[in-house]
């Protein structure tokens, strides 16, 4: 079987050690570096060549965002999840916008720390559930005519736009289906051809879609 290889980022070895041990246990996990600042973490991310990054923002010498920031521009293909304390959006919302792929509160589960490495080795992203409404109702809404033209007449449709737009903005389909004035199984149709032509998995991930490419 092949390992998830995980690398751990974090300024307190207790943290580090607790979840390597942790991590371990599992059968498809195995933790191949650990750092204690951003930037050991970028030099050993790009030695090590890990499948996933465990990140914490607050750390001395280069801080989590920043670290990721570099490893993105230098390539690095990791999967990285922050592992933090901060529930503010703000963070939450840089970290999706400069390529994070999951979010994770430090007083989660170990469950779902692990839910979440698989998820993002996978190519999903894992946002704490928590966290995830705050990100879908931070977001504002982007305009239809914004959308629209970054779409070509062979992608989403017109009113696949509406609906994505709606996803984006914290509507269930039974919303969207009052909104629009349309059947709620029209809408699971649009829903799902949505995420086929974006290659999303979720409405978490059709939210971060529309945030990174119409806000920024």
């Amino acid at each position: 079987m092949k390992k998830i290889k995980v690398m751990i980022v974090d300024d307190h070895s207790l943290i580090r050690e607790g979840l390597t041990q942790i991590l371990e246990l599992e059968n498809d996990i195995e933790v191949i570096a650990q750092a204690s600042n951003g930037r050991d973490a970028v030099e050993q991310a790009m030695s090590s060549d890990p499948d996933v990054i465990l990140m914490d923002i607050n750390m001395p010498i280069q801080n989590g965002l920043s670290a990721i920031k570099e490893l993105k521009s230098k390539g690095c293909e990791a999967n990285i999840i922050v592992l933090t304390i901060h529930e503010d959006r703000e963070y939450l919302l840089e970290a999706i916008n400069i390529g994070a792929h999951g979010y994770v509160m430090k007083d989660a589960k170990a469950d779902h720390i692990i839910d979440a490495i698989r998820s993002v080795y996978s190519g999903g992203t894992y946002i704490q559930a928590n966290m995830a409404s705050d990100l879908l109702y931070a977001i504002d809404k982007p305009s239809y005519k914004a959308v629209k033209k970054s779409f070509t007449q062979n992608d989403l449709t017109p009113r696949e736009i509406e609906v994505l737009l709606l996803i984006a903005d914290g509507f269930n389909n039974r919303d969207i289906a009052d909104k629009l004035y349309i059947s709620e199984k029209t809408v699971k149709n649009h829903v799902s051809s949505i995420f086929k032509k974006l290659d999303v998995a979720d409405r978490t991930q059709a939210a971060i879609y529309v945030f990174r490419n119409y806000l920024n």
